[in-house]
C-alpha cells in the first residue's frame, strides 16, 4: 500500500467486523467472532476486499491489525479465514499459531454462528 493512501480500520465488536475504509468508504472487511468463554479467541471467518480495492494491500493490513487487536487483549487469533491463514503462516513473528485444540474448538463454535458462513 502507498505510503500516502490513508486506509482507517475500524473494529465494530459488536457486530463482529473489524473494517478498512479507505477515502472514506468501507473498502474490506474480516468477519469474525469472540469464542467464549471470556475473553476468548479472536476467530477470523471471512476476509474480503471490494473488488475496487484490491491489490493495495488492504487485506493484509486487516488481518495484520486483526493479530495486534488479538495481542493487545492478551488473547490468541484462530484464522478460520483461508486467507488469514495464509497471511499467518507468511508472518509468523506476528502470528502465533493457535493450538490444534483451540482450532477445533473455533470450528465448533462456527457452527453455532450459521450467520457467518
Amino acid at each position: 500500500m502507498a505510503e500516502n493512501e490513508a486506509v482507517d480500520i475500524r473494529d465494530d465488536r459488536e457486530l463482529g467486523n473489524l473494517v478498512a475504509y479507505e477515502g472514506g468508504e468501507a473498502a474490506g472487511t474480516i468477519a469474525y467472532f469472540v469464542m467464549d468463554p471470556a475473553p476468548g479467541a479472536l476467530v477470523a471467518v471471512h476476509t474480503v476486499v471490494r473488488p475496487e480495492h484490491e491489490g493495495k494491500g488492504i487485506a493484509g493490513a486487516l488481518v495484520r491489525e486483526f493479530y495486534a487487536i488479538a495481542d493487545r487483549e492478551g488473547v490468541p487469533v484462530v484464522p478460520l479465514c483461508p486467507y488469514a491463514a495464509k497471511w499467518a503462516k507468511h508472518h509468523p513473528d506476528e502470528a502465533p499459531e493457535a493450538s490444534a485444540e483451540l482450532v477445533q474448538e473455533a470450528q465448533r463454535q462456527l457452527r453455532n454462528h450459521p450467520e457467518m458462513f
